[in-house]
């Protein structure tokens, strides 16, 4: 079975990967566990266990690998879900932030140390056609946590 996409993220974790993409997919509709693939005699790791799962969320594919300890997942990438109203806001950010480290602007660190914004693009984007609404929005939104989409469109409105 080949990849469905041409460019497939890759997360780097310690031992969780099939527990990460487990709790990935029991999240976002339309997603599932695509493969598990495990260690053999021939790599570096315990012979059976876990070494790369791919798994597909709402359509787009992932895979997990556990590398190791050597690396740590970091905000230095992190993933937007686009998000059309504040119930699906509240949901992502519900579940995703539970055992993880809540931010601020709408990202939320998992707890397995993946970063995720978790916003609407589209309220973002129609600011952006103005810029002092932009100001009014991105300045709600350096006050947030968690996205308030009913304050953010008050900022936009003025």
């Amino acid at each position: 079975m080949g990849l469905k996409q041409k460019i497939t993220p890759y997360l780097w974790f310690d031992g969780t990967a099939k527990e990460a993409a487990d709790f990935y997919v029991s999240i976002f509709p339309n997603s599932r566990i695509i493969t598990v693939g495990h260690h053999t005699e021939d790599t570096p790791g315990q012979t059976g266990s876990v070494l790369v799962v791919l798994f597909e969320l709402d359509g787009v594919q992932f895979g997990a690998i556990n590398g190791g300890p050597m690396f740590k997942l970091s905000e230095a990438s992190s993933y937007l879900i686009d998000c059309s109203s504040q119930e699906e806001i509240d949901f992502y950010w519900d579940r995703l932030g539970a055992g993880g480290q809540y931010q601020a602007c709408g990202w939320l660190k998992d707890r397995f140390g993946l970063s995720w914004q978790v916003n609407s693009s589209e309220l973002v984007e129609k600011a952006h056609s103005d810029p002092a609404a932009d100001a009014r929005v991105m300045k709600a939104m350096m006050d947030m946590v968690k996205i308030d989409l009913a304050a953010l469109r008050q900022a936009m409105e003025g």
